[in-house]
């Protein structure tokens, strides 16, 4: 993976301090940029977008006070949310210190300049941006499709059924927990057929009331009930060329569903209180949480409707059962929300890691999302902490398992993962596993797993 472009711009009107710190950091194989104003660190950031931005509180046309100080690390920041500011302050001023931690600032120095101490500020500056621009370009190598972040090999495995599907008009239908991204998948469905360009429209069969779903549907004529002023076109008619999505379809209600079934078998339907046959072209895409044979045998749905609407099945797999997926997925939505919610860059930490990992996500993507918003507008730095996300111990875990077993499963994932990272590069495999190529090749044999040769 690239490394990230080590410069530093030190923002100090002193001419003095800034020729020293010129001077010392030259020997730190980094680029070195410098500004004396407001102004200039800005047209430097645009230019050079430095990692690190070292700037001092006090800077022209006000450097006995602080508000230029503040008004310079904002403007940094909204052109490279992802920099890391650390600020040089009098050990008398703390209040202002944590004030511009407040602003975005990575973290704060107190003059007089000991450059020893420094460097390890910077050191870990450098540290924590790196790993922010390796989780960047790993969460782009691994969404797949779009809004889709997986390493799992049977969630690649359903992104590829869903690029063929997408290529033909199939009725298919995803089935899986909620918030697992059935929406997602559908509109991916849309996006790769032929017809992307036109409507995609969906509808949540759950949300809308039983007595009002058919008019949603199929839309109405004017007068064909009480209220209807004027005539309406339903979500059928507004899918037209395009692509229509039931959503939650085990929630139609049985009388609605014979109407249904007639207009997937022919592509043709009447709005309510209409006489008149109208004719679409369109794909349907369905989506529901529930197990339909089962409810097919309880006599909630109707069985010829379940086989007109599984042409293709999309079993979607929890989140639980995706192996390291959450904690890309977190990394992935912490990467995409921070800048645009607080408008600076932020970091798991190490504790945060463990818990996503470790809990058992009921919500699926969804709760992962809400957590991660959650802990970007409490968190009170640039690193989220287990504290900021909420998250207890799951109490559908088992209390006990096979340790064997665990460890198989746990070292089949990272290798598979691995794999797939790595386009099935055996050696930068192996690299990302922190094992040798030949214990991988041992490990792969062990496992039954098929191998290439390098590339």
């Amino acid at each position: 993976m690239d490394a990230l472009e080590r410069t530093i711009l030190i923002v100090e009107d002193d001419e003095g301090l800034q020729s020293q710190l010129k001077w010392h950091f030259d020997d730190f194989e980094t680029t070195i940029v410098t500004a004396s104003n407001v102004q200039e660190a800005t047209t430097a950031v645009r230019h050079y977008r430095p990692a690190i931005v070292i700037q001092d509180l006090g800077l022209p046309p006000d450097p006995e006070g602080v508000e230029e100080g503040f008004k310079c690390i904002k403007e940094i920041l909204k052109i490279s949310p992802s920099a890391k500011i650390i600020v040089l302050t009098g050990k008398n001023e703390h209040r202002n210190a944590l004030r511009s931690i407040q602003h975005g600032a990575f973290d704060f120095y107190f003059k007089p300049v000991e450059t020893e101490t420094l460097d390890h500020v910077v050191e870990r500056a450098f540290k924590i941006a790196q790993l922010e621009f390796e989780n960047n370009a790993l969460s782009e190598n691994l969404e797949v499709i779009p809004g889709i972040v997986t390493a799992n090999v049977k969630m690649k495995n359903i992104c590829r059924v869903v690029e063929k599907v997408a290529q033909t008009r199939v009725t298919a239908t995803l089935i899986g927990e909620s918030g697992t991204g059935k929406e997602v998948l559908a509109r991916a469905i849309h996006k790769f057929g032929s017809k992307s360009d036109e409507p995609f429209v969906a509808i949540n069969c759950a949300a809308v009331p039983e007595n009002l779903i058919e008019s949603e549907l199929f839309g109405y004529e004017k007068g064909s009930f009480t209220g209807a002023v004027a005539s309406n076109i339903g979500k059928i008619e507004q899918a037209n060329g395009g692509t229509l999505f039931l959503d939650e379809i085990g929630d139609m209600p049985l009388p609605l569903q014979a109407k249904l079934l007639r207009f997937l078998q022919e592509r043709v339907f009447e709005r309510i209180g209409g006489r008149k046959e109208i004719h679409v072209d369109l794909r349907v895409v369905c989506a529901t949480n529930k197990d339909l044979e089962i409810m097919v045998k309880e006599g909630t749905f109707r069985e010829d409707l379940f086989y007109r609407i599984t042409e293709i099945v999309i079993d979607i797999p929890a989140l639980r059962d995706r192996g390291n997926d959450s904690i890309l997925i977190a990394n992935h939505l912490l990467n995409k929300l921070s800048t645009s919610i607080v408008g600076r860059a932020m970091i798991l930490s190490e504790e945060a890691s463990i818990a996503i990992e470790k809990y058992h996500w009921p919500g699926n993507i969804r709760e992962v999302e809400n957590r991660i918003k959650r802990a970007i507008i409490l968190s009170e730095n640039n690193v989220i902490h287990a504290s900021d996300l909420n998250i207890k111990d799951s109490p559908n875990t088992p209390s006990s398992i096979n340790l064997k077993e665990a460890r198989k499963n746990a070292e089949v994932e990272a290798i598979h993962s691995a794999l797939e990272i790595s386009k099935q590069n055996i050696s930068a495999a192996a690299k990302l596993l922190g094992i040798t190529r030949p214990t991988l090749y041992d490990m792969m044999r062990k496992y039954n797993l098929p191998s290439e040769t390098d590339k």
